[in-house]
């Protein structure tokens, strides 16, 4: 079985779309680069005159064991407008244009059903423009686009939000939250949607000793791993990294005369806690602070008959 394989996706402006699959479990690289066109070895000016037939892309080199394709694409969607044929937010032209391009014909059934089932949502009000391809010969963009939101990230952030990708994201996938306050617990709501905070050693996972996950009480994502939680001494459960970056997102917090990390959900925007840089040295030196009304925890034993069973690798050298 082989353990590797590769993805290719368009989606407007490359800079955007590496940092979405970079970091994720099961991601070995990200390359930014040109597909679709005729002409071999193009340079960025070349794709971005659109005279080359090329489009902007990414393509994932990924372990199929640990990152599903069907994870991939949903991801992809998640980055891009599937509605607009003429490019992607500000970028206009052939270049600017998405696609799915699959390598094997598994690809291309799974970004098919994908795309059909996004038309059939009701997510979008106008035919999803997107086209799926076969793969053709991808080439490797100059040096300077290579993981650009590392390189460059102010001018990163400012581009992402500046060209209306970033607010068009969170407004389309963001949850409809309006049951809410049937569906929490009043401790629940008060730290999920209200940007509260548990009392310290008062709170049901601050000291869990049991193998298992721990899933967004809102949205069901996956969060944190028991292998990455560790006594931090504070009164709350304390984690080194979250099982996959993509789901977790960081913001500046200055409320309470101090200014922190917050850490909030990516699918639901929900509060879950904080993060500082006082963790263990040899782990990354973080400590990711969490309320454990935040999240629930799902035994090892019981992951996979509730449907996380493909995050079971995580324990797999224990």
């Amino acid at each position: 079985m082989a353990t590797s394989e590769v993805a290719t996706f368009a989606g407007g402006c490359f800079w955007c779309m590496v940092e979405p699959f970079d970091q994720r479990p099961g991601i070995i690289r990200v390359i930014s680069g040109y597909t679709g066109g005729e002409v071999e070895n193009p340079t960025y000016e070349q794709v971005c005159s659109n005279t080359t037939g090329h489009v902007e892309a990414v393509q994932i080199t990924f372990d199929p064991a640990i990152m599903a394709y069907e994870d991939l694409v949903e991801t992809f969607w998640q980055q891009i407008d599937p509605t607009d044929p003429g490019g992607q937010f500000n970028d206009r032209g052939e270049s600017y244009q998405t696609a799915i391009f699959y390598h094997n014909e598994k690809q291309k059934e799974t970004a098919e059903h994908s795309k059909q089932e996004l038309e059939l949502s009701g997510k979008f009000s106008k035919p999803i423009a997107t086209k799926i391809l076969p793969a053709m010969p991808f080439y490797k963009a100059e040096e300077k686009h290579q993981d650009y939101y590392k390189k460059q990230s102010f001018h990163y952030r400012l581009y992402k939000k500046g060209s209306g990708r970033e607010d068009f994201i969170k407004d389309t996938w963001r949850m409809d939250k309006s049951d809410l306050k049937q569906k929490l617990t009043p401790m629940q709501y008060h730290v999920t949607q209200e940007n509260g905070t548990e009392q310290p050693f008062q709170n049901e996972y601050w000291d869990n000793q049991e193998e298992g996950i721990y899933v967004d009480v809102v949205s069901g994502k996956a969060l944190f791993s028991s292998t990455d939680q560790y006594d931090a001494g504070c009164g709350w459960p304390s984690f080194t990294k979250p099982i996959d970056r993509y789901e977790v997102e960081e913001n500046t917090d200055t409320s309470h005369g101090m200014v922190r990390t917050e850490i909030r959900s990516k699918t639901a925007n929900s509060h879950l806690g904080h993060v500082f840089e006082d963790g263990p040295k040899e782990k990354g030196g973080l400590r990711y602070c969490m309320n454990s009304a935040a999240m629930r925890f799902v035994p090892k034993d019981k992951m996979e008959e509730e449907g996380y069973g493909k995050y079971l690798f995580i324990f797999a050298n224990k």
